[in-house]
């Protein structure tokens, strides 16, 4: 075995890791209070580490706004695992929805760089199916419990999401919106009077 098959199979030492980690959590704070223009030594010395570790990790700017854009994905993925233990799936839903808006909110400084990267890429491909294998037991619970309808699906409600985002940018009016959105997905819900 060659020198090179044996680092790659080599695990990645455990301070990189926890560099790598602590890179992409700052970069995330960094980004949504400065925008995509933050400096990028900013970023590495807020993270406790050299610029060379970060472009050790991240060789591009790109490469570290991919990175953010993934964790963040990760983390809604998470939270939908978390909230798909609720009793009430019509309120873990809801919960869902609105942490992503939230998410939005807070991020305003990220978005631009985050459309850059993710735009007609295999990241947005990636996001997508991870959200929606995310977001589909939560309607599935709902369904089985007979308190959504059975006609929408993860893919339909994330795109529903994604253009209440872009319309609204976030903020109390989106997540108006996305509970009249929910309300109108119970199972023989009725306008109120």
């Amino acid at each position: 075995m060659g020198d090179g098959a044996a680092k790659s199979s080599r695990r990645e030492r455990s301070d990189a890791v926890l560099n790598r980690e602590r890179i992409v959590e700052t970069a995330t704070r960094v980004f949504s209070a400065q925008g995509r223009n933050a400096k990028l030594d900013a970023i590495a010395r807020e993270a406790g580490v050299g610029i060379g570790t970060l472009y050790r990790h991240f060789p591009t700017r790109e490469a570290l706004f991919e990175a953010v854009y993934r964790h963040e994905v990760e983390h809604l993925a998470e939270l939908a695992g978390e909230l798909a233990q609720e009793a009430d799936p019509v309120e873990a839903l809801r919960q869902w929805l609105h942490a992503n808006v939230r998410l939005m909110a807070t991020k305003k400084g990220m978005i631009e760089a985050m459309q850059l990267v993710a735009y007609g890429s295999e990241l947005k491909a990636y996001s997508f199916a991870r959200l929606t294998g995310a977001l589909t037991p939560l309607l599935e619970r709902g369904v089985a419990a007979g308190a959504l309808r059975a006609d929408i699906t993860a893919e339909d409600l994330l795109r529903t999401l994604v253009g209440i985002l872009y319309a609204e940018a976030g903020g109390d009016s989106s997540l108006r919106i996305l509970d009249v959105f929910v309300d109108g997905l119970r199972r023989n819900s009725k306008a109120p009077s």
